[in-house]
């Protein structure tokens, strides 16, 4: 797992999210010890991941070039997913100008799992992600903030999370919308394709 994050403000909405795809392989409870290891923040360099993967006995590949984030008819969207035991488990925000919603699919049946209105921050990721992001938003976010100073903020959360661990990629893609279109009908959308 990875880090999506972003900030809805009443103006427009701002999503970031890194490029890192990791699949394992081997037996699962040494896959799951490394995945506990990466998760949790104690494996920083994609060196110390290659050589934990040799020390369990996991095979890992690793890519950084999926596109997590992007935008659809003024909405943006993004996604993070795990598959285990051939069931694909996504979780994906849908964001735009003072509206948010989060779904959920397990394989192909997509669940409505939150709806929000008003200016937010959400990060999607592992324990550790999401905290290091929440706290780097918390640390320089002011009442005066605006749009442009989220898109900062982003992407110094982005840049200070992928610095202390291996579970994502240095390079995101970041993406924004003035625009407030019911992200409802766009999610509507893609339970229907």
């Amino acid at each position: 797992m990875t880090l999506v994050i972003a900030f809805i403000g009443k103006n427009g909405a701002v999503m970031a999210g890194d490029m890192r795809e990791i699949t394992f392989e081997g037996e699962r409870p040494d896959r799951e010890k490394l995945e506990k290891e990466l998760y949790s923040g104690a494996i920083v360099t994609d060196e110390e991941l290659a050589q934990k993967a040799e020390e369990f006995g996991v095979k890992i590949r690793v890519s950084d070039c999926k596109e997590k984030v992007s935008e659809r008819n003024g909405v943006l969207v993004g996604e993070v997913s795990s598959v285990e035991g051939g069931v694909s488990k996504k979780r994906r925000l849908y964001a735009s100008a003072g509206n948010h919603a989060i779904a959920e699919l397990i394989n192909t049946e997509m669940t409505l799992t939150s709806h929000g209105k008003g200016s937010n921050f959400i990060a999607f990721g592992n324990e550790f992600t999401k905290q290091v992001a929440n706290k780097c938003f918390k640390d320089h976010w002011t009442k005066k903030s605006n749009l442009q100073d989220a898109v900062k903020i982003l992407i110094l959360c982005m840049e200070t999370a992928a610095m202390k661990t291996a579970s994502m990629s240095r390079q995101f893609m970041i993406v924004q919308t003035a625009s407030n279109t019911d992200v409802l009908k766009v999610m509507e959308r893609d339970r229907n394709t």
